[in-house]
C-alpha cells in the first residue's frame, strides 16, 4: 500500500517499509538511551554478588581458623604437666568463649578437685548447672557426687530425678546416684530396688551391672535368677 506524505506543500510518496524502518530506528535509539542510563545496574549487581560470595568465604575461613586455634589451645592446656598452669590456661579458654568453653570449664573443675580445691571445683560446676544441655547435666551430676550426703535430701533427689528421666543420656548414672542417696538416708530397700532395675535397664555398661549386683548383695538383697 502506498502512502502520500506532505512536507512543506510538496507531496512525497512512500511505502510501509519506510515507516517501519523509521519506527525501528526510533526503538533502537530509545533502547540505546536506556542502556546508557541503566547499564551500571547489572554491573553493580554482579560486583555485589561476587564481593558477597568472597566475603562469606572469608568469614568461613576466619571462623574455621579461630576454632582450630581454640582447639589447639585446649589440647595444649590439657597436656600441661603442672596442674596449676593447666587450671590457669583452662580458665583463660573458658573466659574467651566459643564451643570449647564448657569443655574447658569441666576439665578445670576436675583439675581443681585434684588439687583438693573442693570449693573452687564446686563453684565451677554450679556456674554451669541449671541448663538442659549435656555440659550442664554433667556439671550437675559431678556437683551432686562431690556434695553427697551433705546435700539436703529433697534437693538432692529433685536434682537427680530431673536427670534420671527416660531418654536422658545420663539416666543410669543418675539412677545409681539415687540408690546411693537412699543408702545415705538409711533406706536400703529402695536402694536395692533401684540397683535391681539398673541390672535390667537397657544400654547399661557391664561395669555398672557388676557394681549394682555387688551393692545388692552388700545391702542384704538377693540376685534374681
Amino acid at each position: 500500500m502506498n502512502v502520500t506524505i506532505v512536507f512543506g506543500g510538496s507531496q512525497v510518496s512512500n511505502t510501509d517499509g519506510f515507516i517501519e524502518e523509521v519506527s525501528e530506528e526510533v526503538r533502537k535509539d530509545k533502547l540505546f538511551a536506556l542502556y546508557k542510563k541503566y547499564a551500571w545496574i547489572p554491573v553493580v549487581v554482579i560486583c555485589s554478588l561476587v564481593g558477597g560470595a568472597g566475603f562469606l568465604e572469608y568469614q568461613k575461613s576466619a571462623k574455621a581458623n579461630a576454632a582450630s586455634a581454640r582447639g589447639d589451645a585446649l589440647i595444649a592446656a590439657l597436656n600441661q604437666d603442672d596442674a596449676s598452669i593447666r587450671a590457669s590456661e583452662l580458665a583463660l579458654i573458658s573466659e574467651n568463649g566459643g564451643d570449647e568453653a564448657p569443655i574447658a570449664k569441666l576439665h578445670r573443675a576436675g583439675v581443681l578437685l585434684e588439687q583438693d580445691d573442693i570449693a573452687g571445683s564446686l563453684a565451677v560446676y554450679d556456674s554451669m548447672s541449671g541448663g538442659d544441655d549435656i555440659y550442664s547435666q554433667v556439671a550437675m551430676l559431678k556437683a551432686i557426687m562431690i556434695r553427697g550426703n551433705k546435700m539436703d535430701n529433697d534437693t538432692r533427689m529433685q536434682a537427680l530425678d530431673a536427670i534420671a528421666t527416660p531418654g536422658n543420656a545420663f539416666r543410669v548414672i543418675a539412677m545409681e546416684q539415687k540408690a546411693i542417696a537412699y543408702i545415705d538416708m538409711g533406706n536400703s530397700d529402695k536402694a536395692i530396688e533401684i540397683f535391681s532395675t539398673l541390672i535390667e535397664e537397657a544400654d547399661v555398661s557391664q561395669a555398672l551391672i557388676a557394681r549394682s549386683k555387688q551393692m545388692i548383695l552388700a545391702l542384704g538383697g538377693e540376685l534374681a535368677n
